[in-house]
């Protein structure tokens, strides 16, 4: 039950009427000047004063409404039990109508405050006049209700600690709306909505699936498209609808993932220093116009992955650091909760308020915006507690290990709650080590995630690739190495933001040779990928063949698809995504040894190898072909698993793609010669830098 206010001398609460409007503090009414004309000064002066105390105290309790809730006994015992995965419904600003008054509701945990109030555009931000009530339950939640605040109202919490005499103004960590940066207020909105995407949330678990194709196109918001002529502004969500839908559809990307659209102070980061968990950045537009484009790219059988940050979160005053006077999300001893390279806080995941709070913002999104995955950032430096730390910098577990136990038995919760909510959407590590079991089932003792980005096969792939052809042979163990892994979790193959930036310099930068080597080398690389188990991630920019590294700043430099070589890899991609689709043995089994199958990875001093991949029928087999040397290679034999015709589906080196034209005229004929350990073998053309698939043809 919420704690109630009674009026002075009363024992019922005074209803306020519905006519009654908001008085702010500074119009408070004069006390009678009859009753007080013939007493001395003095007197006159200490009771105008008490009067005018007294109609202060009045305002203030006409002004906040107590005897209205949302959070219930049930609530406060799944709160305080660290079990509340729902808060948004009864934290936050919430619009209401009591008694034929509308206003918002309030509610905010704050345990170590000895008062909270709420300022805003209503009452001239004055820290006195609105005062929460902090529950009776020991939850340590405050909440009030204040009639006549409606949508648009711009709020904030001032909050008195117990302690230190810290006194702060504080964003709502539940708002679901803020303002644009710089300014850091929270604004009363409400989510409602009328999806239109029924088809696609009845039918996602298909394009969701481990066994589906599943391509990512990853996007950074700001920078994809800008409006050059309106002072390199970006697009607005809604004004993205345009541009981008049909964009990403006709590409053949089945995902997009946005790096961070959770509201963010600072451009430079990206996204990735969260301080609003359940609001969009309102850089772009309101919440609405977000799921707009959501509901828009659904339609149109897109799916959407977001970025989400768990795993800290910056140190700026309006936002969760320090929030009650104490460290009620980070750990207070720094060596556990403050990121040295990144300057931020770390969630302390030993707390029932911070896992009440995060798995809540992660239901948050899947819920009311139809999101339908989550990549959760920065893993690894949850699970270990010497992640970016010198010796005597950080304190290990109670077992004197490394491990942080509580953020392991948090991912957990987490994994196991969002799939026992929505089953059929995506969780995403963004992990970088060896931990065993990240996407594994948690009842086997896994992390429990759908997914996990391969940063090994990033990394050896990029290093190989950045080599002079004449020097891959003696590092063909990095490229053959990723198979001997593989198939230890559900991999997701990403080519990320991560790698064009920081002076990394953009893929094609990456590749050896001159421009033609570049270009081949470019689509050698994504064809490779393609072909290689796993799901896939790109990067915007890269499909273009991008010159220069990534810019938060500027838009992709669309300007080079005036040019043949970029036309041919965007080309490229496109036909990529075309076959990756609709062939099944490209995607159905990629996290079991069933579904690939090496021909030949021998031949390092050709830097050539060549696999099988296997779908749910021997006849779906395609063959995949890689030739790393500028060196065409003529009657290459290799072992096929089958005679008859085989044709080749596509080929990087293909003219419309800026290649040579170099190939096996549409496909070749099995010879009944061995080869490889196989019955039959097929003499190829292989083109310079560049990869071919093949599959046999039904007779």
């Amino acid at each position: 039950m919420p704690l109630k206010v009674m009026e002075p001398g009363s024992k019922k609460r005074q209803k306020i009427p519905a006519s009654l409007p908001i008085r702010p503090a500074s119009s408070l009414a004069a006390a009678a000047v009859g009753a007080t004309r013939d007493m001395p000064a003095p007197v006159v002066a200490r009771q105008r004063q008490g009067e005018a105390s007294g109609q202060k105290q009045k305002e203030r309790e006409e002004s906040v409404r107590y005897d209205i809730s949302l959070f219930t006994d049930y609530d406060s015992h799944l709160f305080k039990e660290g079990s509340h995965f729902r808060l948004y419904e009864r934290l936050g600003a919430h619009l209401l109508k009591k008694d034929g008054v509308e206003g918002a509701y309030f509610a905010v945990m704050a345990p170590n405050a000895e008062r909270v109030t709420v300022i805003g555009d209503f009452n001239g931000w004055n820290k006195g006049s609105h005062p929460l009530a902090l529950r009776w339950d020991n939850s340590g939640v405050w909440e009030g209700f204040i009639p006549y605040v409606g949508k648009g109202c711009r709020y904030k919490y001032f909050i008195e600690s117990r302690h230190n005499l810290y006194k702060v103004d504080k964003r709502d960590p539940f708002a679901n709306y803020c303002e644009v940066p710089p300014q850091t207020a929270s604004i009363v909105w409400d989510l409602a909505y009328t999806w239109h995407d029924q088809n696609w949330m009845e039918n996602r678990h298909k394009a969701n699936a481990l066994h589906a194709p599943i391509s990512i196109y990853e996007m950074h918001f700001g920078s994809w498209r800008r409006k050059v002529e309106e002072n390199n502004r970006s697009l607005t969500y809604r004004e993205m609808v345009d541009y981008l839908v049909g964009y990403i559809k006709e590409m053949g990307f089945t995902h997009i993932e946005f790096t961070p659209l959770m509201a963010f102070p600072f451009e430079g980061s990206w996204g990735y220093q969260t301080v609003g968990y359940f609001a969009p950045t309102s850089r772009y537009g309101c919440p609405q116009d977000l799921m707009y484009l959501i509901d828009c790219l659904h339609q149109n059988g897109i799916g959407v992955i977001f970025d989400w940050v768990p795993s800290h979160f910056p140190s700026d005053e309006h936002g969760l650091a320090y929030f009650d006077g104490t460290h009620l999300f980070e750990h207070e001893d720094w060596r556990k909760g403050f990121h040295p390279e990144w300057n931020s806080y770390i969630f302390n995941y030993g707390r029932r308020e911070t896992v009440n709070f995060l798995i809540s913002s992660a239901l948050f999104w899947l819920d009311k915006y139809h999101v339908d995955g989550l990549r959760v950032d920065g893993v690894a430096s949850m699970l270990y507690l010497d992640y970016a730390r010198k010796d005597g910098e950080w304190v290990p577990n109670a077992y004197g290990e490394r491990e942080n136990v509580e953020a392991v038995e948090f991912l957990k919760r987490l994994n196991t709650v969002v799939y026992g909510e929505y089953p059929d959407v995506q969780m995403i590590a963004e992990e970088s080590t060896a931990w065993p079991m990240i996407s594994k089932p948690t009842s086997w003792g896994g992390l429990g995630f759908g997914l996990k980005w391969n940063m090994g096969w990033m990394h050896d792939t990029l290093e190989y690739f950045k080599k002079d052809p004449v020097y891959r042979r003696y590092h063909h163990n990095e490229l053959t190495f990723s198979m001997i892994y593989a198939f230890t979790e559900n991999f997701l193959l990403s080519l990320s933001h991560d790698e064009v930036v920081h002076g990394k310099g953009a893929l094609l930068r990456k590749m050896p040779g001159d421009d033609w080597q570049k270009f081949a080398n470019l689509r050698a690389l994504y064809g490779y990928m393609y072909g290689h188990p796993g799901k896939k991630l790109l990067f915007m920019g890269a499909e273009i063949a991008q010159w220069d590294e990534w810019n938060h700043d500027s838009s992709i430099h669309w300007h080079l698809l005036a040019y043949g070589p970029h036309q041919g890899v965007q080309l490229w991609m496109k036909d990529l995504n075309a076959l990756y689709r609709r062939e099944a043995a490209l995607f159905y089994d990629d996290f079991t040894p069933g579904g690939f199958e090496w021909i030949d990875h021998n031949d390092w001093q050709g830097s050539i190898i060549s696999f099988l991949r296997k779908g749910p029928a021997p006849e779906d087999a395609v063959i995949v072909v890689c030739n790393f040397t500028p060196v065409p290679r003529y009657n290459y034999h290799i072992g096929a698993p089958a005679g008859g015709f085989w044709q080749e589906l596509l080929n990087s080196d293909g003219r419309e793609y800026g290649g040579g034209g170099i190939g096996n005229g549409g496909g070749v004929w099995a010879s009944p010669v061995g080869c490889h350990g196989r019955y039959f073998s097929l003499p190829l053309t292989l083109p310079p830098l560049s990869v071919i698939f093949l599959k046999g043809r039904k007779s």
